[in-house]
């Protein structure tokens, strides 16, 4: 429903309005995440309550012809998708149309989503659970043009991955990995599998050994084997 969401109309203020309050959730500060999570609670709040006159007024206005020329029905669904576009995680869903995701003012509270659930795993799960959204921005992010500022923290994300306990849709970021592709990542990569956590041994070791075969897929299946310490059996 969000169809306004990621227009390229929008410039770097009109995103910063909406939803520069989020920075606060991947702060260092228990304090100023906390201060994030009760804005985004309210803004939730907001979502649902629209979203709740929305449908209302979608079952009071008859014929889907007529329905879209009804004021009240039209106002409905323009606070709708406002209310979605102050929130998370909606106000991240869409992208630029037709336009560089590398350039799109929006990319800046893309990364910060993903940064959010890698740095702060728990408060994500609770307040903005969104497995779907994750994997569909991971996969966007890969596909972008990648400017150093943006190539660096797609870096910083996949060190941090590697190194805790494997989440949903973890695996996307093999394809993160194989778009940042450098002696940086792979000297982080290597740091992480000469650690004293098994985790992150087993994970970077996957990675890097996917970095070395561009051309095998990452599947269920090969990630499953390499878990099970079954490497060579994919050679």
């Amino acid at each position: 429903m969000a169809e306004e969401a990621g227009t390229d109309a929008d410039d770097a203020c009109a995103w910063a309005e909406r939803l520069g309050w989020a920075f606060g959730l991947i702060a260092e500060d228990p304090a100023a995440r906390g201060a994030a999570l009760v804005h985004l609670a309210e803004a939730q709040r907001k979502v649902t309550d629209a979203r709740a006159r929305y449908h209302e007024m979608w079952r009071l206005t008859l014929g889907a012809d007529e329905r879209y020329w009804e004021p009240a029905f039209l106002q409905a669904r323009r606070r709708y998708q406002q209310a979605q576009r102050r929130s998370l995680p909606d106000g991240v869903w869409g992208g630029p149309v037709g336009g560089d995701l590398a350039t799109w003012p929006g990319l800046l509270y893309v990364l910060l989503f993903l940064e959010w659930e890698a740095r702060y795993p728990r408060e994500w799960t609770r307040h903005a659970k969104a497995w779907g959204t994750k994997e569909s921005l991971i996969r966007e992010v890969a596909r972008a043009r990648q400017e150093e500022a943006i190539k660096a923290k797609l870096t910083d994300l996949v060190e941090i991955v590697v190194h805790r306990a494997y989440r949903c849709k973890d695996r996307e970021y093999v394809r993160v990995a194989r778009a940042v592709d450098s002696a940086d990542l792979r000297g982080r990569l290597h740091r992480a599998v000469d650690s004293d956590s098994s985790w992150a041994r087993c994970h970077a070791g996957y990675v890097l050994w996917l970095l070395d075969r561009p051309d095998l897929p990452n599947t269920r299946h090969v990630w499953q084997t390499w878990v099970a310490g079954g490497a060579a059996a994919l050679m």
